[in-house]
């Protein structure tokens, strides 16, 4: 085992539906940019850039495969510089690159399946290294506090031990999970116990204790011991695990976990398949400003205040508001006289809650499930950029399209409805029916019924062009692709 070198292991699959209206599934927290950074970074890459300056081996970032052109272009975003240089991929054919490797999942099975899978994935190239898990969704102030402490776990992993990142509380939570510590170590301590969210009564008497941390759900250990605990404690688990990465296959850029093995993975996470049974838990507590933005009251608190304790992102005016998380994503929020509010506005949604009652907003989203908005943005991203609905009707469909340089619609034809495309800046480069066709600013194109078509911008700016579509069905499903450069 190489000295001080972590394997990361990014896990990216969650929906964040306690942050809805801005966390959905088509475009969950862990790539929006929801906790403020210099570069602006998501939460995915805010996730990888922290990693700047330990020695790196390989690294995996795990998402559901909806996600994956997302995840890729983020993640390149802050793999290109030379600080990830010491990621030790190779592409296809063998040759050095620097990345993670980005592994599809076709379906949620929690965090064992995953982490299991990473493990030996990596176990099948002979690295044995420990793999740092981490979840892409958290939010951590203090980035020398956490990395001391990455470095402690790193030496506990080396001996054997499966170790998790315990967070020193600083009050008495009850939307964690609580780690009791045992025995000291050099560097952190056994588990004595892992203990479930408790009520306000108990989680007091933890704090007064001093004996507990909330448990982070990150995690350092080496592949062979993580597989060797696995064998021992859920032994069903690891066989299918096993399945799929014989089964797993290489689809452009990307890692496919097959369907047909993966769904059958037991749905569990590593804390009930591993963590809570195994002899070798260990802990290193760390105050990092740690928090899992789990809902928006962590949200609010992971972002820096005003002097009225305000939140306030967008175009936001406020008189006599206090202690408010503000979020204004297309249009003007005025504010008079409120306090302890959550207002978030979108394209086409509004929440407004009591930040007291951040974790009951399961119960709203619940009441949404017929919704479209619970799933979806009125913005929906795009391998080749984005399209935003922005009027529909009965037999209509109004969009407003983006097409990133360089990128390229697949060449399709729909069974239902017509398009008419209409140039607002940019060039289009359109074949319809096998013909070529250049159009700039104020032209236009008709696409009929069954026509075969494509759209590309091969200039190095944005396209933005109006879609009309007209017909009698008008969904997505109703595309049938001929060619497509992104494997769709």
């Amino acid at each position: 085992m190489d000295e001080q070198v972590f394997n990361p292991v990014v896990m990216a699959g969650g929906v964040g539906s306690r942050l809805w209206p801005l966390s959905r599934a088509s475009f969950p927290k862990q790539f929006q940019a929801l906790v403020a950074s210099a570069d602006n970074y998501s939460m995915l890459q805010q996730t990888c850039a922290r990693l700047e300056g330990l020695s790196l081996g390989h690294g995996q970032v795990i998402c559901n495969q909806d996600h994956r052109f997302l995840a890729a272009e983020q993640v390149r975003r802050v793999v290109e510089g030379d600080c990830f240089a010491s990621l030790a991929m190779t592409d296809d054919e063998g040759h050095a690159k620097a990345g993670f490797d980005i592994v599809l999942e076709p379906c949620g099975r929690n965090t064992a399946p995953a982490v299991l899978v990473a493990a030996l994935r990596l176990l099948e190239q002979g690295n044995d290294n420990p793999m740092l898990l981490l979840a892409a969704d958290h939010a951590i102030a203090d980035i020398g506090a956490f990395k001391a402490a990455l470095l402690k776990g790193h030496n506990l992993a080396g001996q054997g031990f499966v170790v998790t990142l315990g967070i020193d509380p600083t009050y008495a939570c009850t939307a964690y999970g609580y780690i009791r510590r045992g025995v000291e170590l050099r560097g952190g301590y056994t588990v004595a116990e892992f203990v479930e969210k408790p009520n306000l009564a108990v989680a007091n008497t933890y704090i007064a204790s001093g004996e507990y941390v909330w448990n982070s759900g990150m995690f350092i250990a080496r592949p062979s011991v993580l597989v060797a605990e696995a064998e021992k404690y859920c032994p069903s688990v690891l066989e299918q695990c096993q399945q799929v990465v014989v089964a797993s296959f290489s689809d452009l850029d990307f890692v496919r976990l097959p369907e047909a093995e993966f769904v059958k993975c037991q749905d569990v996470s590593i804390d009930y398949a591993i963590m809570e049974h195994t002899k070798k838990a260990a802990v290193v507590p760390m105050n990092c400003g740690w928090s899992d933005v789990g809902d928006l009251s962590a949200l609010k608190e992971a972002n820096t205040a005003d002097e009225n304790g305000n939140v306030m992102v967008g175009d936001v005016e406020s008189v006599s508001t206090s202690n408010c998380l503000i979020h204004a994503g297309n249009k003007l929020v005025a504010t008079l006289g409120v306090d302890n509010l959550a207002i978030v506005e979108t394209k086409d949604a509004v929440l407004v809650a009591n930040l007291s009652k951040s974790q009951q907003i399961k119960d709203l989203v619940a009441k949404l499930k017929s919704r479209e908005e619970l799933e979806h943005h009125r913005e929906v991203f795009r391998p080749w950029g984005s399209y935003d609905s922005i009027d529909h009707g009965s037999n209509y469909q109004v969009k407003r399209i983006t097409v990133n340089p360089g990128a390229k619609l697949s060449l399709q034809r729909h069974q239902h409805r017509a398009e008419h495309w209409v140039v607002v800046q940019g060039a289009a480069t359109v074949q319809l029916d096998g013909e070529e066709h250049i159009l700039t600013a104020n032209q236009s194109v008709y696409i009929p019924k069954q026509s075969v078509h494509s759209l590309a911008n091969n200039t190095e700016r944005p396209l933005y062009l109006i879609e009309v579509q007209s017909g009698d069905y008008l969904g997505e499903d109703d595309i049938e692709r001929l060619e497509d450069i992104y494997g769709r």
